[in-house]
């Protein structure tokens, strides 16, 4: 049938009716163990599966969309029009990683779908098979009968083949931050830990079987799967509802305040959905399908990003030692209008400088400061809009004197800006901010979102969020800004579009030690297989005060052994990390502190040593542009062994290995700071033997030997 369309008395000739089919309405793709099939129901509705070593891993499941009009059915009635397969390899490397290059080798398959009948809407899918995994978008070529749309339900599914143990955090519109729970797939159920997670600021979780990617599975017969996403842009983040009887789990959109899911104009397409699997738990972590499926960087010149660790006026706050706000409340004033100082402000000018001090005597780079603006006195609780302005330092911050101080001592501010949720507000005063930063020698800045969000119904996760953060992104790229940011959706490889957004924060972190009850030793351990498939995750590691911390709760204490600590540095990958703890209290274990002074936060390699989700992660990385490697070792409750060969060495050269240990009697509840260090000679024939202790961990620095060992300096055995 040929129709004309009319717009604007101009006459349009469009062929409506489906032309020459394709030969085949299926697709078979495969890379090594991973296989991809594709094809059309009797229905002409899409379905896909995945195998792994010809055992399915995802059984036939279900694509397409329901959208928000009249003629919303567009996942059935398709045919094939057209099908283009192609493959890429390729070698890129990033800005700053966990390695120095990474290979982008994939087979793609890109599906173009009519369907049969009017409207006769056009949708393509493209898959790309990598060798670990299957990636699959929607992309809606431009065409008359879809043009500006509203999406109201995305209906990709993921068909488990049977009752996998799952590591799973609640399908939460606003937050990222729970403890996981670890259950098989028919006992999801996050009622309960949503009710009892009292210590996080804005919990909305509707759905009682939904569940937050990434999602780590583990099948009864050995199977590693993870299912995430990639390139989150323009859309909402994709969460999971599951049914816990078919063990059928489905994309679940995060909704706006109207309760739409994302507003599109073709041309436009969604990010990638991901499935990463294999019979060995160490191959997903170190699979880099996540960033391959995101677009280059955007940024031509990216010399002015630099990796770096931090100290900062932050843990004080968190236990309570000091505060954010210059005065306790906001109508706390003398005669003048003028605040009453509570004489506990953090971020005073002295304070700050005994900070700047501490990070020059030990080689880190950067001081947060924050705390350092005015508003803090009402900031939180109150859905208000304007609380900041993001360039008025309280009274007892000297801007200047500090950006003087620290540049003669070779360290760098880093800005803090917390919005209190209210986006609005910072976008409007984003130039302004940024503007006064590069002003005041400020090249990176930490941004919160702590509270519900303005615009008012707005969640954190939705497109509206989505889109402010890709804004932020482009527009501190402009200043030559990098950034972390807190309380954003979780990541999903666009380090590698935008390498100027360097972490973010999207889980529950160390400060729950702080101002809550913690979480347990296995927490660290699962992280890795969740959170961290789509990105570096700013944790805040390095504590060595592990009880009596905090005045008001004098019980708290840390859930990990110091040692623990230090090994974070390796197994939690951050391009930013931050020596989160008091100055004072690492003078009192200087020794073990050389460790994180050694550390560094930018790679070359990258060898995962040994890895299983829950109950331990052993990683060795290799500095960038040097030959020194760093192994980080943690466990969960249980103590264990854990070998580590050092087979990745040089053959021939003989280095020196220093190796932080958990102590005599160490564990995480009872003897939390016992520690030993010792140093021997080793070379690529050498296996470590780590012993962790409960809740506890192993760091070892390994660094060339260019002259006979030391006196004293055995050789390992």
């Amino acid at each position: 049938m040929k129709q004309q369309l009319v717009f604007c008395g101009i006459v349009f000739s469009s062929l409506l009716t489906v032309p020459a089919l394709a030969q085949d309405n299926s697709v078979q793709l495969s890379m090594g163990k991973v296989s991809l099939e594709f094809h059309l129901s009797a229905a002409g509705s899409p379905e896909y599966s995945v195998l792994f070593d010809q055992k399915q891993v995802i059984k036939p499941s279900a694509m397409g969309f329901v959208l928000k009009d009249a003629d919303s059915v567009l996942y059935t009635d398709f045919v094939v029009r057209k099908i283009e397969q192609s493959s890429k390899d390729e070698t890129w490397e990033p800005v700053w990683g966990e390695v120095r290059s990474i290979r982008n080798h994939y087979k793609e398959a890109k599906v173009q779908l009519q369907q049969r009948n009017a409207p006769f809407r056009f949708l393509t899918i493209e898959f790309r098979v990598f060798e670990d995994g299957v990636g699959f978008r929607y992309v809606f070529p431009h065409q008359p009968r879809l043009n500006y749309f509203v999406v109201s339900k995305e209906l990709s599914a993921f068909n488990l083949t049977g009752d996998h143990k799952a590591f799973w955090i609640p399908g939460d519109y606003d937050t990222n931050e729970y403890l996981y729970s670890t259950t098989r797939i028919s006992e999801v159920d996050n009622r309960k830990m949503v009710e009892a997670s009292t210590d996080i600021a804005v919990r909305t979780a509707p759905d009682p079987n939904a569940v937050q990617t990434p999602l780590m599975l583990k099948s009864a017969d050995g199977l590693y799967i993870n299912i995430h996403e990639a390139a989150l842009l323009n859309y909402p983040a994709m969460q999971l509802h599951v049914d816990r009887n078919s063990f059928s789990l489905t994309a679940s959109l995060v909704p706006d305040a109207v309760g739409n899911k994302a507003y599109l104009h073709a041309p436009a397409k969604t990010p990638w959905r991901t499935i990463i699997v294999s019979d060995k738990a160490p191959d997903l972590l170190n699979s880099r399908m996540v960033l391959n499926l995101n677009e280059p960087s955007v940024i031509t010149n990216t010399g002015w990003i630099k990796p770096m660790k931090f100290a900062g006026v932050w843990w004080e706050m968190q236990v309570a030692k000091s505060t954010w706000s210059l005065s306790d409340r906001a109508d706390t004033l003398d005669a003048n209008g003028k605040l009453i100082p509570n004489g506990k402000h953090g971020a005073n000018s002295d304070n700050v400088k005994r900070y700047i001090d501490f990070a020059a005597k030990n080689g880190i780079r950067g001081v947060l400061v924050e705390g350092w603006n005015t508003g803090w006195e009402d900031w939180f609780g109150n859905w208000k809009e304007e609380v900041f302005d993001f360039v008025t330092p309280y009274p007892d911050f000297d801007v200047n004197d500090l950006r003087q101080y620290a540049a003669s001592k070779g360290v760098e501010l880093i800005m803090h800006h917390e919005t209190s949720g209210s986006a609005t507000n910072y976008d409007r005063r984003m130039d302004s901010a940024f503007r006064f930063m590069k002003e005041h020698g400020y090249h990176s800045v930490k941004t919160g979102y702590v509270g519900r969000i303005i615009p008012r119904g707005e969640p954190h996760d939705g497109q509206w969020m989505v889109n402010h953060f890709e804004r932020m992104a482009r527009k501190a790229a402009g200043y030559q800004i990098s950034f972390e940011a807190h309380e954003s959706m979780r990541p999903t490889g666009l380090h590698r579009t935008f390498p100027n957004w360097m972490a973010s924060e999207a889980g529950r972190g160390n400060e729950y030690n702080a101002f809550s009850t913690g979480s347990p030793p296995e927490h660290e351990t699962i992280l890795p297989f969740t959170r961290l498939m789509g990105g570096p995750m700013d944790y805040t590691p390095g504590i060595f005060k592990m009880k009596g911390y905090c005045w008001y709760a004098p019980e708290r204490q840390m859930h990990t052994t110091l040692v623990k600590q230090l090994a974070l540095y390796v197994t939690m990958y951050s391009p930013l990390q931050m020596v989160a703890d008091l100055p004072e209290n690492y003078a009192a274990h200087d020794d073990a502190f050389q460790f994180i002074r050694d550390v560094p936060v930018d790679w070359d390699d990258t060898k995962v040593i040994a890895a299983e989700p829950g109950d331990y992660v052993a990683y060795a990385r290799k500095e960038k542009g040097k030959e020194n490697w760093f192994i980080g070792a943690i466990t969960d409750e249980d103590s264990r062994r854990l070998n580590a060969s050092l087979s990745f060495l040089e053959k021939g050269k003989q280095y020196t290995a220093t190796i932080y240990a958990d102590g005599p009697g160490a564990d995480w509840k009872t003897n939390p700071e016992a520690y030993m260090i010792k140093t021997y000679t080793v070379d690529q024939s050498t296996v470590l033997k780590l012993d962790l202790a409960p809740g506890g961990g192993a760091a070892v620095s390994i660094k060339p030997l260019t002259a006979p060992a030391p006196k004293g300096v055995a050789r390992y055995k």
